[in-house]
């Protein structure tokens, strides 16, 4: 495994909730990024994040860690949930909620 998947894996790991997304929640850089990234501000739970346009390596090898080739990725309990698509439908189901809810009690020191 290279040094870049073992950052992502750590990160991945270490946090109940992981959004891998282009730009930051406050500043996205993509609609995608910012359709998902306002969806988990709107359930009010905290939430990891890494901004793939600074860090090159990450956008470069995250493909490749869960075979999923596009931006954002969101994580839950470290298993990929997916990408924009599936996580609006999520969230206007009101699944994503729950799922985040249910994945912060995973983890207690997030």
């Amino acid at each position: 495994m290279s040094d870049t998947l073992q950052r992502i894996d750590e990160m991945v790991k270490g946090h109940s909730v992981m959004l891998f997304m282009k730009g930051t929640p406050q500043f996205p850089q993509c609609g995608f990024s910012s359709r998902v990234a306002q969806a988990m501000q709107d359930i009010n739970q905290p939430f990891a994040w890494c901004n793939v346009l600074v860090d090159q390596s990450v956008r470069a090898e995250l493909p490749q860690y869960q075979d999923w080739p596009t931006f954002p990725q969101l994580y839950l309990d470290g298993e990929l949930v997916g990408g924009c698509d599936i996580t609006m439908d999520l969230y206007e189901s009101g699944e994503l909620k729950t799922m985040v809810e249910q994945a912060a009690k995973n983890f207690p020191e997030d």
